[in-house]
């Protein structure tokens, strides 16, 4: 198996690809269910997009927890951990799915974005982000690291197209916080839902290798941008046509 790359493909196709016991850690930001909106209203941002008032964020967004978890515990070494980000509307699914496959969830930690998105319900300003464990009760690297993570949701622009590069895109310094506390250097990390790459860059900086998959071609190119440590610019022609 290939480390220190991206592979464009389906998830539900190349985890079963991936040799049992083979990977130190997991962190990754799932595509899931949010709630559809019915109207516009009074929300912003991502949440006003056609797609998003059908309860979708991305077109890739039919996977179920049942398809990539019982894969995410085959592929773990044992004493090894997990992190799997989601909102509230997939938390117990998550949660009955990672249990019932084995792994043990040790606590659900809060990533504090800053920033808040409009609701009918009392404003969204947190993930949550699920940390599993496989096997022996392995404890962090640093014990003084907080359960709430206050880091800034700052996204990356399209220069070209205008909004966001990605809509869901995750702070490298948020990624480097999980991957340092549950791994060592040169250790192998696997991220199934890469996004626009964050896990992956996080573990170049912090020297871990790293898996990354991802189905967008679109995105895809832009993680092989960022990787070339090439943040800007996007341009017309080259990674969107």
């Amino acid at each position: 198996m290939e480390i220190n790359k991206i592979h464009l493909t389906d998830a539900k196709l190349f985890l079963p690809t991936i040799k049992t016991g083979s990977v130190d850690l997991i962190v990754t930001d799932p595509p899931y269910k949010m709630t559809s909106r019915g109207s516009n209203g009074s929300t912003g941002g991502m949440l006003k997009k056609d797609i998003c008032k059908k309860g979708k964020v991305f077109s890739n967004n039919d996977i179920k927890p049942i398809h990539y978890i019982p894969e995410f515990y085959r592929i773990l070494k044992s004493d090894s951990h997990c992190y799997i980000m989601t909102n509230h509307i997939n938390l117990i699914e998550i949660l009955n799915v990672a249990v019932d496959c084995g792994f043990h969830f040790v606590k659900s930690l809060i990533w504090d974005k800053g920033n808040k998105i409009m609701g009918r319900y009392y404003m969204s300003q947190f993930e949550y982000i699920l940390f599993f464990r496989k096997g022996y009760d392995k404890p962090i690297n640093d014990y003084g690291t907080s359960d709430i993570l206050r880091i800034p949701n700052k996204k990356m622009n399209d220069t070209d197209f205008g909004g966001n590069l990605h809509d869901t895109e995750k702070p490298i310094e948020l990624m480097k916080i999980l991957i340092k506390n549950s791994t060592l250097e040169n250790e192998l990390v696997l991220d199934p839902f890469a996004g626009i790459g964050s896990t992956l860059i996080a573990c170049k900086q912090s020297n871990r290798n790293y898996i990354g998959l991802e189905i967008d071609e679109k995105y895809y190119e832009i993680i092989l941008h960022r990787l070339q440590n090439k943040e800007k610019p996007f341009i017309k022609g080259s990674l969107f046509e």
